[in-house]
């Protein structure tokens, strides 16, 4: 990238978005890095939206590092295979980030063997038809990587009444600590490539797009040295600005085109998939394996050893944590990035496919300090903020007066992603975001009860 590059004025999003410190510089420059095998890990049955997985095996039942342990419960739910060589010590309830229990297979892991794949098989990738790459997606466990944990077949597969025509790829990474996607798109180039072609010989489109903020112009210039001639693929940095990664946000960065409420990327002929989940559909697919592990970034000022590690699903987080040295100081932990991710009251809970980062707080951080919460003083910042034109000062409101309904009827609360710009920007720190996620829960669960006492 030239001097030229540096300047011109990068694509980006039309209303809102905020500009959080990046503390990138942490792990940015890091190589990705092999954790070891925990003595234990708990593969949850349920780490992705949809249906949780079947157990296929039992307990005392030894199995090989690749194989497959649990499948899918429906097209809208992925297989679980063994993230190591080891015996089925239970299959029982198990901590998750949530909050509730679920679900888990527990495998011992034999700390004696020497834990290569041994369940794969060579798959001529360019001998399947469309529908056969959506059923080895499935078969392979791919999900999102970037956090949502969707089942990726399923975007391979729009709805009746809607067609894709272009495949974007997001590689933005716009979460403050995170560079995960960042090392991915340096070391695993060849592989998202193969990846891509893949995306787009499922969805039967003949461009893909790859967007890339422009604090990873390193990123850019790998992808760029190794794109075909052809032209079918395309990579361009756009600005760096928080919520970029969101794909709302993307496809009107790249495109000019924007999602309708409550819509799909497939409303306007759009298929989102992360940098992470493609690099490893273009290195599972070809050898037949399943998704075992997956690059996390360990950072924050509460780790003495940050960096990007490949991480085992079902790893423990205590015994990552004890891996890169969390200090004495640490007392929050956040899965995945400040702005969206979640605190975590334990650390017993296990990595699953969800998580891309790991981010640890010291005791005297700045950020936790000033959690006062005091009254809105009709700022307007928060309406400012917002990427999605809500109303966020509103909606907090009728949150404290309980008038959920409300919110979502009337103020499209649907529309919210959580992306956290509105909490951040809010003088009297008010926790917009929260109020907004117990919002959705509680009308989730009175649809559910409604719907249940309709049948009886």
């Amino acid at each position: 990238m030239g001097l030229l590059d540096l300047i011109i004025p990068r694509k980006t999003f039309s209303h809102g978005g905020i500009h959080p410190a990046e503390h990138k510089e942490l792990t940015a420059g890091l190589p990705i890095r092999r954790l070891p095998f925990a003595p234990e890990l708990a593969v949850l049955l349920s780490q992705h939206r949809g249906a949780p997985a079947v157990p296929i095996v039992k307990v005392g039942q030894e199995v090989v590092r690749g194989e497959p342990i649990a499948r899918a419960a429906g097209f809208v739910s992925v297989p679980m295979h063994a993230p190591a060589t080891g015996v089925v010590r239970a299959i029982e309830p198990c901590a998750t980030a949530e909050g509730p229990k679920a679900e888990a297979i527990v495998i011992e892991v034999y700390q004696a063997a020497p834990q290569q794949v041994l369940y794969d098989g060579v798959v001529d990738v360019e001998t399947l038809t469309p529908d056969e790459i959506v059923m080895a997606v499935q078969e392979a466990g791919l999900v999102g990587l970037g956090g949502a944990a969707f089942p990726s077949h399923v975007k391979m597969k729009p709805p009746k009444g809607k067609q894709v025509e272009i495949v974007v790829v997001n590689g933005c990474e716009c979460e403050p600590y995170l560079t995960c996607d960042h090392r991915v798109m340096l070391e695993k180039t060849d592989q998202l490539l193969r990846g891509v072609r893949i995306a787009m010989k499922a969805t039967g489109v003949s461009r893909a797009m790859i967007g890339v903020e422009d604090n990873k112009l390193d990123a850019v210039a790998a992808i760029q040295a190794k794109l075909p001639a052809a032209g079918g693929i395309t990579v361009h940095a756009i600005e760096t600005k928080y919520p970029q990664g969101a794909e709302k946000m993307l496809i009107e960065s790249l495109l000019g085109r924007q999602v309708p409420p409550g819509g799909l990327p497939a409303d306007v002929g759009v298929a989102v998939f992360n940098v992470g989940t493609l690099a490893q559909m273009g290195e599972l697919l070809p050898r037949g394996r399943g998704l075992i592990e997956r690059v996390v970034t360990v950072s924050g000022p509460g780790v003495q050893r940050p960096g990007n590690y490949l991480v085992p699903i079902g790893t423990p987080l205590r015994f990552v944590l004890d891996h890169v040295g969390a200090k004495p100081t640490a007392n929050e932990v956040i899965l995945g990035g400040p702005m969206m991710g979640m605190s975590v009251a334990s650390v017993d809970v296990p990595i699953t496919k969800a998580v891309s980062g790991i981010v640890v707080y010291e005791r005297d951080d700045a950020d936790q300090k000033h959690r006062f919460v005091f009254p809105c003083i009709k700022c307007a910042r928060c309406v400012e903020a917002c990427p999605m034109h809500l109303n966020p000062s509103m909606l907090g409101e009728l949150a404290r007066k309980r008038q959920y309904e409300t919110m979502e009827q009337q103020y499209s609360l649907n529309d919210c992603f959580e992306c956290g710009c509105c909490a951040y920007v809010c003088p009297s720190n008010i926790p917009l975001t929260q109020y907004f996620r117990i919002a959705k829960a509680i009308n989730r669960e009175q649809k559910v009860e409604a719907a249940k006492a309709e049948k009886k």
